[in-house]
């Protein structure tokens, strides 16, 4: 409801302030596009730039993750990566999805391919063996 002030003619309304979840979502989504601008354009500046593209083959990714160093950076994209991904989907399709029950089973199954996704790609960059690319 909008209220006028009689003195100085200002409409003030009271605004509803949302969940927690969707603040830190909100919060996430900045700090995380923050994070992804800074190694997603220092991946394309290590891979692209200042490596040819034509060199980019299994040996060459096998010699990266021989240090951890590599696997960290890769993690780290990964890890903000898809959440930031997921989390945009998942407002898009608030906006047009308006069944709370259905929207809730669509977060939990979101959720889970999320979780799933980061251990098995994350399990996969630290386990990866590079042994049989190198000559």
């Amino acid at each position: 409801m909008a209220a006028i002030t009689e003195k100085t003619g200002i409409t003030r309304r009271k605004v509803q302030i949302q969940s927690n979840f969707e603040r830190r979502a909100f919060l996430f989504m900045r700090l995380s596009g923050i994070a992804l601008l800074i190694l997603a354009v220092g991946h394309m500046l290590i891979q692209h730039v200042l490596n040819s593209s034509t060199n980019l083959t299994i040996m060459f990714v096998a010699e990266q993750w021989n240090s951890w160093g590599w696997k960290l950076f890769d993690f780290l994209l990964l890890v903000f990566t898809v959440p930031h991904g997921i989390n945009g989907l998942r407002n898009i399709l608030e906006d047009y999805i308006h069944n709370e029950s259905l929207m809730k089973g669509i977060n939990i199954l979101l959720l889970i391919f999320v979780v799933a996704t980061l251990l098995w790609a994350g399990y996969a960059i630290i386990n990866f063996d590079s042994t049989p690319f190198m000559n």
